[in-house]
């Protein structure tokens, strides 16, 4: 599976959720990128956000921001030498 551009915008959206607080959600304004609107719709498609603008995370949505975070915690990560 490669990381198309569509899925890297998903992918964004969800980085942009808190993995640590179930009552904070988001909200995908009508005048960001084109991508991005795209982008939250498909999440919600997907079951893992309760509205096509972002909203709060379903329990899928939860486990998708745990899976997004520590990824980006892994590729941030200083490297041994």
């Amino acid at each position: 599976m490669s990381f198309t551009p569509e899925l890297i915008d998903e992918l964004e959206v969800l980085a942009l959720f808190k993995h640590d607080s179930s009552q904070e959600g988001i909200k995908i304004n009508s005048q960001a990128p084109t991508k991005l609107i795209a982008a939250a719709k498909r999440l919600h498609e997907k079951g893992l956000t309760d509205q096509p603008d972002g909203g709060y995370l379903t329990s899928l949505g939860h486990d998708a921001v745990e899976s997004v975070q520590l990824l980006q915690n892994i590729l941030k990560a200083p490297q041994p030498a």
